[in-house]
């Protein structure tokens, strides 16, 4: 009975579903929302069969006219080049993310909160919490507005920009890994560039009084002045800054 079944589906049909497995679930490991740490290893392992099962209907035939034969020497190539493949696209999504943790630690810094303790939360480093904060809400977002359907979408796109079983190139993927790495953090500057302004214009504006009355500590005095401008310009400027980081991330969904 279970000859029958299988001889029906097709040895060729479940080797391309299963190639079309290695790119989804490496990528689904450690893109941002799935690939994170409090998302339990069998929920990612579940959705990465299921998506994978979803898609194979209009992928796997891609993937088996790519594969010309089906000796062990062949199929071990193609599933080094779909993890590769797969790794590579979820590093880049991963790339926003660490722009991301990175401006929201500056941030906390320019505006005297970079010493509260904080816990990891998206990843398994720990980060102050006005970064944390920034962070898990980008990704929350990611699912409110529906951006993880767009990933599936870019994973089936990524077969066409990405041929299954292609040659594994670490110079291209560095290449287009750095592009990313670039984009990202741009992105990111321009995230935090109002906070670069106010901690130059601060600190100036601190280090002058300073030096005009050095008898009084003045850092100490203006802390709490500080991180109030700080508050309040963040409470401004949030919601502006993770809408500019949803439409970066989107971009690269829809455009690599």
């Amino acid at each position: 009975m279970a000859g029958a079944v299988l001889s029906q589906f097709g040895v060729e049909a479940l080797l391309a579903t299963f190639m079309l497995f290695c790119r989804v679930g490496t990528c689904l490991m450690v893109v941002p929302g799935f690939g994170s740490d409090r998302v339990p290893v069998k929920v990612r392992l579940f959705v990465a069969v299921s998506a994978s099962l979803a898609l194979a209907p209009m992928l796997a035939p891609q993937i088996q006219a790519a594969m010309p034969a089906s000796d062990l020497g062949t199929v071990g190539r193609f599933i080094l080049s779909e993890l590769f493949t797969g790794l590579l696209i979820g590093l880049m999504g991963r790339c926003f993310i660490a722009g991301l943790e990175m401006i929201g630690t500056f941030i906390a810094m320019s505006i005297g909160l970079s010493n509260m303790p904080g816990m990891a939360i998206e990843g398994n480093e720990g980060l102050p919490p006005l970064a944390s904060l920034m962070t898990v809400t980008a990704t929350a977002m990611i699912f409110i507005t529906n951006q993880h359907w767009e990933l599936f979408r870019a994973l089936a796109q990524s077969y066409n920009a990405l041929p299954p079983g292609a040659p594994i190139d670490p110079a291209a993927g560095l290449a287009q890994l750095t592009d990313r790495l670039s984009d990202a953090f741009w992105l990111a500057l321009r995230i935090g560039s109002p906070f670069v302004i106010y901690a130059v214009v601060i600190n100036f504006a601190l280090g002058l009084l300073n030096k005009l009355t050095p008898q009084i500590p003045v850092y100490f005095i203006a802390t709490p002045f500080l991180i109030a401008g700080g508050m309040y310009f963040l409470f401004v400027i949030l919601g502006e800054a993770i809408t500019l980081f949803l439409d970066g991330y989107a971009s690269w969904l829809r455009f690599g």
